[in-house]
């Protein structure tokens, strides 16, 4: 059997018991599991239940301080700042969505900044819950210094990841999220954990020259997706979601981790914008209209981007969710206090 299959109850309740295991305080371990677990629901497994390994060391090395109350405040009227006090992202974002959506729809458009957080998941939760809503969600975050500009081998991005939401009437949200990057560095992780080789142009090892082995890249740079595009994305994510709200670059992330090898720490940047600002009572018409453009595109043969993450939610959500059998024995020695 290559493969443990998981009720999503159960692996809700296992990532919070090897949260809670390994200090991490009840409210910050149910915001986090509910993200680990939705990525592994939608067929993310990098950013599943995977990611309880990556957040145990983080806690353990002193990168997350496991017990952070974040502070919530508005420094202008369209605005909301949560500062995570060093704690995981997931119970900031929480704690500011609901002053978030209410700005926006007061003023049509507002901004929310997370400031002093730990990132180690991917930005599609963000905006699917806003977009659940009623309200269109854009989120931006660094990461650590691990992505060469193009043109060049060295790392001075992050993954810098971008999310998108678009509310549907009656239907799931449009929702998308990729990294600026050739490829989720959590999945050069799995090919190295599976013992596979990674294609050519994800990455370079550390002298500079694009290498197969997974680990090559991981101690050396990756590379953006799309050439100059992707490196262009990066550079907005780093100004907009680092100096803009006066957090880390992702190599002043790299920095502060000193060594430790823990999860980015910095901020993430989550605009939302209320249709109805703009429409007022046609708002309804105008949605209608982007169902048109969703309609021209499935119409074709073509699949909406986030479709996947869907289709395997709504299998996830009958049968469960399978992982390998050594990431179990891994998650499993974490409450035995050593990794197998």
């Amino acid at each position: 059997m290559s493969d443990v299959a998981l009720t999503l109850g159960q692996a809700d309740a296992l990532a919070r018991k090897v949260l809670e295991s390994r200090g991490l305080a009840p409210d910050h371990a149910a915001a986090v599991a509910r993200t680990m677990v939705a990525g592994e629901r939608d067929g993310c497994a990098s950013h599943g239940l995977y990611r309880l390994l990556v957040a145990a060391n983080s806690i353990e090395r002193g990168v997350v301080v496991p017990d952070a109350v974040p502070v919530v405040s508005e420094p202008a009227a369209a605005l909301v700042r949560v500062d995570g006090k060093g704690g995981f992202a997931q119970l900031p974002f929480e704690r500011g969505l609901p002053l978030l959506v209410g700005k926006a729809r007061k003023f049509g458009i507002a901004a929310m900044a997370l400031n002093n957080v730990v990132h180690f998941a991917a930005l599609w939760p963000e905006v699917e819950a806003v977009a659940e809503q009623g309200l269109v969600g854009l989120a931006f975050t660094p990461s650590h210094a691990w992505v060469a500009p193009e043109g060049g081998t060295k790392p001075v991005f992050g993954t810098n990841p971008i999310a998108f939401g678009w509310p549907r009437p009656g239907k799931l949200p449009f929702v998308f999220d990729f990294a600026t990057s050739a490829v989720a560095r959590g999945e050069i992780e799995l090919h190295r954990r599976a013992g596979k080789a990674i294609p050519l142009d994800w990455g370079y090892d550390v002298e500079g020259y694009p290498s197969i082995d997974p680990k090559a890249v991981l101690d050396g740079a990756m590379r953006t997706f799309g050439g100059h595009k992707g490196s262009a994305l990066a550079a907005m994510v780093e100004l907009i979601a680092g100096p803009l709200i006066g957090d880390m670059t992702s190599a002043e992330s790299m920095a502060a981790d000193e060594g430790r090898m823990g999860s980015p720490i910095g901020g993430e940047l989550v605009i939302a914008v209320d249709p109805a600002g703009f429409l007022g009572a046609s708002v309804e018409d105008h949605l209608r209209r982007a169902e048109a453009m969703f309609d021209a595109i499935e119409g074709q043969g073509a699949r909406l981007p986030g479709s996947r993450r869907y289709a395997a939610r709504a299998r996830s959500d009958v049968e469960g969710v399978c992982i390998p059998v050594q990431l179990h024995r891994d998650i499993l020695a974490l409450l035995e206090g050593e990794m197998a």
